[in-house]
């Protein structure tokens, strides 16, 4: 039983390189039981990924128990050679109010040398209290936005003269696929660096799907060989549970927009999730990427829920 009185609570705090099954499988209920409470996912679909397979470089799992009890947690990952670490942080449900969020936080602003950026999924009160109390500031939104895939007619798509498009082939097309995704996302710190292990946890998950995985080609020219050089690709998701499809991840190499690829595999990827008997799909865009925010509403998407992430003052 934990007391109600927050200063007589005893708090262990340990950090990990790397989370044993045992304790992965502790930390994926608690995500599950605040998901359950909050309506969202408090540590985002790569931090999950990381908490299994080993140690990754630059990743730490925070571990904060009572009385033995896993009661909040974590995770912060320097990676970025340019940005501050960036970090997410839960506590159950059943143990809020007693200060474990700011231990949390504290533990984090000191293992980045107070130089922290911080996630908080869906801007909840709670979440930006906590981070005033840290000392963070507002500087990126999220959104998270949504349109319908029943009772409205998705045009026909129009490909630009010269370009093809056709499905993801597993093992075959990983090199080129992350050449072109860091291309078109050099300036998405997350987006932008994943690895062949990043690629190789995704395409291991029960959600992947390459028939929902889309590659664009030019025909005229040739890369490593093979006829068709990447241009663009839309690789789309299922949340079975939810019965949710998701833009996952669209882009376009930098030097081919304006030509109306963009939309043209955006309206791929949607007809295919519509096919798939999906009532509603979803993306994620930041609020101030202004054009591609502009195209997605003109697509009939609308905004559902922001996250919001706020840093020390740089």
């Amino acid at each position: 039983m934990t007391s109600d009185d927050p200063a007589a609570i005893t708090r262990s705090l340990e950090t990990r390189s790397e989370l044993s099954p045992d304790e992965a499988e502790a930390v994926l209920g608690l995500l599950a039981a605040a998901a359950r409470h909050d309506g969202q996912q408090a540590v985002s679909e790569q931090g999950r990924l990381q908490l299994r397979g080993g140690a990754r470089p630059g990743v730490s799992h925070l571990l904060l128990s009572v009385d033995g009890e896993l009661v909040g947690y974590a995770q912060l990952e320097d990676t970025d050679p340019v940005e501050a670490p960036a970090a997410e942080l839960v506590v159950h449900p059943a143990h809020r109010g007693y200060g474990h969020g700011r231990a949390l936080g504290t533990a984090l602003l000191a293992a980045s040398g107070k130089r922290l950026r911080v996630w908080a999924h869906g801007g909840h009160s709670a979440a930006r209290h906590l981070a005033q109390g840290l000392g963070l500031t507002l500087f990126r939104e999220l959104r998270q936005m949504r349109r319908p895939l029943t009772g409205f007619e998705l045009p026909e798509p129009a490909l630009p003269e010269g370009v093809t498009v056709r499905t993801f082939v597993p093992g075959q097309d990983d090199a080129a696929w992350l050449a072109v995704n860091a291309e078109a996302f050099a300036h998405h710190p997350e987006q932008g660096s994943l690895t062949q292990q990043d690629l190789d946890d995704r395409k291991a998950e029960p959600w992947f799907d390459p028939r929902g995985f889309f590659l664009a080609e030019r025909e005229s020219e040739r890369e490593n060989g093979r006829d068709g050089r990447l241009v663009g690709f839309h690789w789309t998701k299922v949340h079975q549970e939810e019965r949710l499809g998701e833009v996952y991840v669209l882009g376009v190499r930098p030097g081919t927009q304006g030509g109306g690829l963009g939309k043209a595999l955006a309206l791929i990827g949607l007809r295919h999730l519509a096919a798939e008997g999906l009532p509603t799909a979803m993306l994620y865009v930041d609020a101030d990427n202004k054009a591609a925010v502009s195209v997605y509403e003109r697509l009939g998407f609308t905004t559902y829920e922001t996250d919001l992430m706020y840093r020390t003052e740089t």
